[in-house]
């Protein structure tokens, strides 16, 4: 299952994860989200960002953390 989590801080900082996806579909399924709230200032990949294929395994780890600025 594929799932986009966002908190919100205090001071206008959101931080994005995503999981279940695989591959460089990541930021594919994030680009218009980010677009929206703001420049992005970092972000993290897993091994999930650089797997070629989908396994059980691979499913419940996180595809990519990504933290915005303030908007």
């Amino acid at each position: 299952m594929e799932t986009l989590e966002f908190i919100i801080y205090p001071d206008g900082r959101v931080q994005e994860t995503v999981t279940g996806v695989i591959g460089a579909s990541c930021a594919e399924v994030t680009a218009l989200i980010e677009a929206q709230l703001g420049q992005v200032t970092s972000m993290q990949t897993t091994s999930d960002y650089f797997s070629a294929s989908h396994s059980a395994q691979n499913v419940n780890e996180t595809a990519a953390q990504v933290s915005f600025s303030q908007w």
